[in-house]
């Protein structure tokens, strides 16, 4: 069995990406499927190492992920400058660091040099710059594509829920939601359940944007006049869709349980209740690219850095989850070869 190439960016080399990195890796199974390439500075890595007393092992640095080994860590430095490392500051060099690891690992990624991709948390103020002028990292992969069809879709193994808007603020949201977005979104997202979780007919439910899914009208009328008639064209079009539910009482009674995945109208509509159950093996997922990319559902946790306090439980299923979506691509591409065995 082929090895999968894991490439991993470091993220914030001030925050708490190199701890969860190295605690997920310190599991000997995790070897079992993968080969893993970190991408980011090998003195951050082993002051990192020793201040969580993991030094078992020497990295191997190499400049390519053809020179990578299995069974240990493989790092690629993407800067040769000497930096300091600065646990729980946020600072300009680690910005640019952060960077140059994403560049180089899209690009490994597109080439085929990789398999997968896994995301440690970016600062995304101190990354900022004239080759990084993002929200975050879905907005930079969909650039780096030249697509802007993605979709930000956080899974675990309780709930699955995919977003209409992303980073965008809430006086925004209204105006930002059209028919023609939530119905490029259910596509995204049935294309996604099908191919990335092999699962048949997805059942998916829609929330209402307003409160009590704005009662008829009385607040609000975007359910009347975009989602419901979004729902209805999508429902023509043969995705199974139900909505739009009124939020509160959707989670609150654990209806979700009932669907194979949520699209919610805006971020902390969907975030909020999914971290509240899911933050330890939540997973963020970039649905709709024709790589797979996740990440860890927390960010550079400046405050928990160097004390002892990073859980790695996220990054861990992270990794895990863009193995089976690997592997679930490869299976669906397969049964697809046959036009009688899935539509």
């Amino acid at each position: 069995m082929d090895l999968i190439k894991v490439g991993i960016t470091h993220g914030d080399m001030n925050g708490i990406g190199y701890e969860v990195i190295l605690k997920a890796l310190a599991d000997n199974r995790i070897f079992e499927k993968s080969i893993f390439i970190i991408y980011g500075y090998s003195k951050a890595a082993a002051f990192y190492r020793k201040n969580l007393g993991l030094e078992d092992g020497a990295l191997n640095v190499i400049k390519t992920p053809n020179e990578a080994l299995p069974k240990c860590i493989n790092i690629i430095n993407v800067t040769e400058d000497d930096l300091k490392v600065e646990m729980g500051v946020a600072t300009a060099d680690a910005g640019r660091v952060a960077f140059l690891a994403l560049e180089k690992a899209t690009e490994d990624l597109k080439n085929n040099a990789i398999d997968v991709l896994v995301t440690a948390p970016i600062n995304k103020n101190t990354i900022q710059s004239e080759n990084f002028n993002f929200k975050g990292h879905t907005e930079y992969l969909e650039s780096k594509i030249g697509e802007n069809d993605s979709l930000m879709f956080f899974v675990s193994n309780t709930m699955r829920v995919a977003l209409v808007t992303n980073h965008l603020a809430v006086s925004q949201v209204s105006n930002a939601i059209t028919e023609d977005l939530i119905l490029k979104k259910l596509h995204l997202l049935n294309k996604s359940l099908k191919k990335d979780f092999l699962i048949a007919k997805p059942r998916i439910a829609v929330l209402a944007l307003n409160p009590h899914a704005s009662d008829g009208g009385l607040i609000g009328n975007e359910e009347t006049d975009i989602i419901i008639p979004a729902l209805k064209k999508a429902q023509q079009n043969g995705i199974v869709c139900v909505g739009p539910l009124a939020a509160d009482g959707f989670f609150g009674s654990g209806a979700y349980s009932s669907y194979d995945a949520v699209l919610a109208m805006y971020h902390d509509q969907a975030l909020a209740p999914f971290k509240i159950m899911c933050m330890e093996d939540g997973v963020n997922y970039t649905a709709g690219l024709p790589f797979v990319r996740t990440s860890p559902t927390h960010g550079t946790a400046y405050d928990k850095v160097g004390k002892q306090k990073s859980e790695e439980s996220s990054f861990r299923h992270a990794i895990y989850f863009a193995i089976d979506i690997y592997q679930n691509r490869k299976l669906y591409a397969e049964m697809t070869k046959n036009p009688l065995q899935v539509k």
